[in-house]
């Protein structure tokens, strides 16, 4: 247990050879928060094709600071000069022991003189050299402070979806009206990571000229142009309908104007399903991924059209690997209350799943937020669900629910939202010029996978 109260060493309390020793397991947090705080960032990989996280060369040297700031002098110390030799790198899970052994003294400058030595767990020096720090003259003690519990957004789910998701032969997918800096460098960005190959519909000026802005190059990637927005999306929805493309995605027109093209009756992309649209959230606070629906396109759905949301969502987890999603279907509550009219829904959409009419998940509702996310808040209210507290999927009552809650999520919670549109034949990838790469390349993976599974059920068909 460690002391309350924690106090330096003053200067006529030292001694030639004391010494002071600190041992610390290497884990990720610790490489990331060294790395925001002094700028360096480390390596993805230790050795020849060994997968370690290397932190960076002086990250030992951190330890022998925290010796000469914590423990020996400690308190009011100041580090003033180190020659340190750095002999071996270090990596994700090394045991690292720091020893500093005190080797001058200097009475008049108050100067103390350190050998200093890090070795790993299998006592390979790792850091070697020495250090000067000026001790206090006076005691300084005060009471040791828990450490903060810092969190870093690394968002590893969307990048094993992307891994998932590359291909030798990605899906072609027609680009809609790709004419800004945004839209054209997210296209290019996903096809050089292998997830689509992109067909670009547009204004053929406006396309090259968003390319030059974007620094781009468009050699290898075929134009097609059409006079404007709304023709692009006409001619990108043909496109698909007569099999010349497996994906849509959304360049810099309105999301309306795309999808009046894909609901058109001459589409040929309609199906028995509704549209609906679907946040994929990685959220670094939750431990799975989280879907929420529907944040973009039915603005107050009724029963029957809240039943085919649910069910895209449901294919899509499917389609993730998720083979028994948990739906939460949300309201301000978890009781049934008849002015309320989600909780009514809520109940009955319940009922429709025990019924076969939603399948591939289990369905429960009204669940208030915290009663689908946390076990502890379900617990606290006595609800008994194999849903509440683990939830895959979030239904939300309305648009404006939905919206609200994937932007809370987004810039309160650190989370990235990659979005994509269901219920058509094809998916459809929508981007936004705010959104991050990380979260443009995991739309169009998600909807990449979406094409494979369906081509392979084709297949199998035939």
């Amino acid at each position: 247990m460690q002391p309350e109260l924690i106090e330096n060493r003053v200067l006529a309390e030292i001694r030639i050879g004391d010494r002071a020793v600190l041992e610390k397991t290497v884990r990720r947090e610790d490489i990331d928060l060294y790395a925001v705080l002094s700028g360096e960032s480390g390596s993805d990989r230790a050795g020849s094709g060994a997968a370690r996280l290397l932190a960076p060369a002086t990250f030992g040297a951190s330890l022998i600071s925290t010796i000469i700031a914590t423990m020996l002098p400690g308190l009011g110390s100041v580090q003033r000069e180190q020659k340190l030799d750095f002999l071996k790198p270090v990596a994700l899970g090394d045991i690292l022991t720091a020893a500093l052994t005190v080797t001058e003294k200097d009475e008049r400058t108050h100067a103390v003189t350190f050998d200093c030595r890090v070795v790993n767990q299998a006592g390979d020096l790792v850091v070697s050299g020495s250090v000067v720090a000026i001790a206090a003259v006076e005691k300084i003690s005060h009471q040791r402070l828990d450490a903060p519990d810092v969190r870093f957004s690394r968002h590893e789910r969307f990048r094993d979806l992307m891994e998932q998701a590359a291909s030798d032969t990605p899906p072609l997918t027609a680009i809609v009206h790709p004419c800004s800096a945004a839209a054209i460098g997210a296209a290019i960005e996903a096809a050089e990571a292998r997830l689509i190959r992109p067909i670009l519909v547009g204004p053929r000026a406006k396309i090259l000229k968003a390319a030059e802005d974007a620094h781009v190059d468009l050699d290898h990637y075929p134009i097609i142009d059409t006079l404007h927005s709304d023709a692009a999306a006409e001619r990108a929805v043909a496109l698909v309908s007569t099999g010349e493309a497996q994906l849509l995605m959304k360049g810099s027109l309105h999301t309306d104007e795309l999808l009046h093209a894909v609901l058109a009756p001459e589409s040929r992309l309609r199906t028995g399903r509704r549209l609906s649209h679907v946040y994929i959230m990685d959220v670094p606070t939750y431990p799975r991924p989280l879907l929420v629906t529907d944040a973009a396109v039915n603005i107050a759905p009724d029963l029957m059209a809240k039943r085919d949301i649910i069910q895209n969502a449901i294919d899509l987890a499917h389609v993730m690997g998720i083979a028994l999603p948990k739906v939460a279907i949300l309201s301000a509550v978890e009781t049934i209350n008849n002015k309320l009219q989600s909780t009514l829904d809520a109940a009955a959409l319940c009922k429709m799943a025990d019924r076969g009419q939603i399948t591939g998940a289990l369905v429960d509702g009204p669940l208030a937020f915290d009663n689908a996310v946390s076990l502890e808040a379900a617990a606290e209210k006595g609800i008994t669900s194999p849903v509440a507290g683990q939830a895959d999927i979030l239904v939300v009552p309305d648009l404006e629910a939905g919206n609200i809650l994937a932007k809370q999520l987004t810039f309160l919670a650190g989370a990235d939202a990659a979005g994509i549109v269901l219920g058509a034949q094809v998916p459809i990838i929508l981007t936004s010029r705010a959104d991050a790469e990380r979260t443009r390349m995991a739309s169009c993976a998600i909807a990449a996978l979406l094409a494979r599974r369906k081509a392979v059920a084709a297949g199998q068909s035939s």
